[in-house]
């Protein structure tokens, strides 16, 4: 799968998208097949899958946090299954937040460790095993949604309000990642987060096939009194753009800005660069969790950058304060429904 997605994606169709379109339509063929006729294993705890339509960032992270919170405030024990994009390893290994580093791991496992006990394989089946030996009560999975082998009790396709489906089209042509109608017929809800209007469309089709729409904002945590501090905002996300003005919400100035390829690991070179034209100009350095979290470990330059970047924290607050209880309670009763029809005979 594609991970970094072109700026022309995000545009209107151009030449590009359109010279692109013949390999779009074979992509568009062969994901579609594998979603429809994807042999999925099942597992005895409910999996709730967080995952989007678009290559890109669009808040899933944020949003398996919220909901993982939301099943650990009922006394359920949730643990949390991800591929761990960007880490070297690739056994199914437990996150140890305390022993491992983003370059074993990948970032955001790092970051979703902090709340619960998680499990990187880049085989889902085996991890979602792992994590029912280890005595969770319900699995968060954190993408994969398009290509796990695994039945979901509860799909969340998140989309930023922002960026919607960007040209629409489908890799490479895109940042679609399947057919959207097959897409949908297996997603049973949305998460539109922000206040955009490029989402609307994909809004309205959702509504008319009765998927449930959700809705979201980023909200900064604990950001400290930035109001009027001029500010070197630096990140490596999907979407720098999203964070950058962010940064901007809390009230400060920001002057400058460094943006890096999503789960990137910072050379020497860049680390020095911001720290030194920071303090050059005598700039406040902030940057996201995810991206400190890849500083961890890390000696010299980069841990000189981790000590003087600020970290904005943010969290995904639902409109329905009540909607992650209805979506931990939907899958709740579509395991029980699925664990019954298993054990009846043939």
């Amino acid at each position: 799968m594609v991970s970094e997605a072109p700026p022309f994606w995000w545009t209107k169709p151009d030449w590009r998208a359109y010279a692109l379109w013949p390999a779009s339509r074979l992509y568009g063929l062969v994901a579609g097949a594998r979603m429809r006729r994807a042999r999925r294993a099942s597992v005895p705890v409910p999996i709730v899958c967080v995952g989007n339509f678009t290559v890109g960032g669009a808040g899933k992270t944020p949003t398996s946090i919220a909901l993982a919170r939301a099943a650990t405030a009922r006394g359920l024990r949730p643990g949390f299954l991800s591929r761990g994009y960007g880490g070297s390893l690739d056994v199914i290994t437990v996150v140890d937040p305390d022993r491992h580093r983003a370059r074993d791991v990948g970032d955001e496992p790092l970051l979703l460790a902090r709340e619960a006990v998680t499990v990187i394989s880049r085989r889902r089946v085996g991890g979602a095993r792992r994590l029912v030996d280890e005595g969770v009560d319900v699995i968060i999975m954190d993408d994969g949604f398009q290509s796990a082998r695994l039945v979901f009790d509860y799909a969340l396709l998140v989309i930023d309000s922002r960026r919607g489906l960007g040209n629409g089209y489908l890799v490479p042509s895109g940042p679609v990642r399947a057919p959207l109608q097959e897409q949908l017929r297996q997603t049973s809800a949305l998460l539109v987060v922000g206040d955009g209007k490029a989402a609307d469309a994909l809004i309205r089709r959702a509504a008319r096939a009765g998927k449930p729409v959700h809705t979201a904002n980023l909200a900064t945590v604990d950001a400290g009194d930035l109001s009027d501090r001029a500010v070197l905002a630096w990140s490596g996300l999907a979407d720098n753009e999203k964070f950058f003005r962010t940064v901007e919400g809390t009230g400060a100035s920001l002057y400058a800005t460094r943006s890096f390829p999503d789960h990137h690991h910072l050379s020497d070179d860049e680390a020095v660069e911001i720290l030194d034209y920071a303090d050059a100009h005598d700039y406040a350095i902030v940057t996201t969790a995810k991206d400190s979290v890849r500083l961890a470990g890390e000696h010299g330059s980069a841990a000189a950058l981790k000590e003087k970047s600020r970290v904005i924290e943010v969290e995904i607050r639902f409109d329905d304060p009540r909607a992650p209880d209805k979506i931990i309670d939907a899958a709740l009763a579509s395991a029980r429904k699925r664990r019954l029809e298993g054990a009846r005979p043939g």
